[in-house]
């Protein structure tokens, strides 16, 4: 589709703040491209992700890279000093005999001061890579939904904040692979995006075999890195600095009452996922060197953060073109407004 006049050329995206979140942006992709190679539409969307505060799922086969891009991401950000011993990455492998508090941590004894000690579980990071999220029970997986939604976990009526950073990388294995349960719909609304993995074309694939000696053990923690406070400010500098005209949340919310209305859809998209998807949209516009969210943001956006919310009617099995086809006429209303400042 082809986009508005006034957004085909992007206008710079004056601040010093705005620079300043945008040369995190670009610290950021720099070291993931370097970690994991034919990647960078999988990479721009995660830091989007992180910058607009939300969580990716990602649905591949074993062997993408996924494990190194999660940890990339992990020890590019240099942590505050933290009493919480929260660390910059963890990976949680589900498993059908997973535990709830093997992910939230549990309650220990301590006989010498007879009390109970709270022992943080992996979810106590700045990057957690869920790994297989749907090979573990319904239960196992709503551990995660506090901690997703409202960044803080409760064991036994106590609750423990998470860092601010939070940021959970969720990957599962195609639906119909032995041994797989589907994520409730609650949950999969948590997700900011669901991105579906292919193969690495066929140059970056020889460059990784070429080269897989050098990266059987990469430095991950060497080389440049952000500060945990510079990711938090450039969130505030992009949800501050990036406009959102009015017609872009009309625009919006059309799109998701078209969606609704869609014949071949059962549940259609939530408010709250409208919600989560504006600080995306800012994001974009952002690395795309704007001061405001153009057409062109939202019609990039459009399938990974509202596609994997839908649930069709028996039958229908193409959530993607669904969204595809209800962002047109949303669109075309859009091409014929200024989303630039006033």
């Amino acid at each position: 589709m082809e986009s508005p006049e006034h957004d085909r050329e992007p206008a710079p995206a004056d601040g010093p703040d705005l620079d300043r979140a945008r040369s995190v942006a670009e610290t950021l992709r720099g070291r993931l491209r370097d970690a994991v190679l034919g990647r960078d539409e999988v990479i721009d969307r995660i830091i989007i992700a992180l910058l607009a505060g939300g969580h990716v799922l990602l649905e591949d086969y074993p062997g993408s890279g996924k494990t190194i891009l999660a940890r990339a991401l992990g020890e590019a950000i240099e942590a505050e000093p933290d009493e919480r011993r929260i660390v910059p990455f963890r990976r949680i492998q589900f498993t059908p005999d997973l535990l709830p508090s093997d992910i939230t941590g549990v309650s220990v004894f301590d006989p010498d001061r007879g009390v109970f000690e709270f022992m943080p579980g992996p979810v106590f990071a700045h990057v957690v890579l869920a790994d297989e999220i749907n090979r573990t029970s319904p239960k196992v997986q709503s551990a995660l939904l506090e901690a997703m939604a409202e960044r803080q976990v409760t064991v036994d009526n106590v609750t423990h904040p998470l860092d601010e950073l939070f940021l959970v990388i969720a990957t599962q294995n195609p639906l119909g692979m032995a041994g797989t349960f589907p994520l409730p719909a609650p949950q999969l609304d948590r997700f900011l995006f669901k991105i579906t993995m292919t193969h690495i074309d066929r140059d970056a694939e020889l460059e990784v075999v070429a080269t897989f000696r050098q990266r059987l053990h990469p430095d991950l923690a060497g080389g440049p890195k952000v500060r945990q406070a510079d990711v938090l400010a450039a969130r505030t500098a992009i949800e501050t600095g990036v406009h959102v005209a009015r017609p872009l949340q009309e625009c919006l919310v059309d799109i998701a009452r078209a969606v609704r209305s869609d014949p071949r859809v059962a549940l259609g998209v939530s408010t709250r996922a409208l919600v989560q998807a504006v600080p995306a949209l800012q994001a974009h516009a952002m690395l795309a060197g704007r001061d405001w969210v153009g057409a062109s943001d939202l019609e990039a956006l459009a399938v990974p953060l509202l596609a994997h919310r839908l649930m069709l009617v028996a039958g229908a099995a193409d959530a993607p073109q669904v969204v595809r086809e209800a962002i047109g006429r949303p669109l075309e209303a859009l091409a014929r407004s200024t989303l630039t400042r006033s």
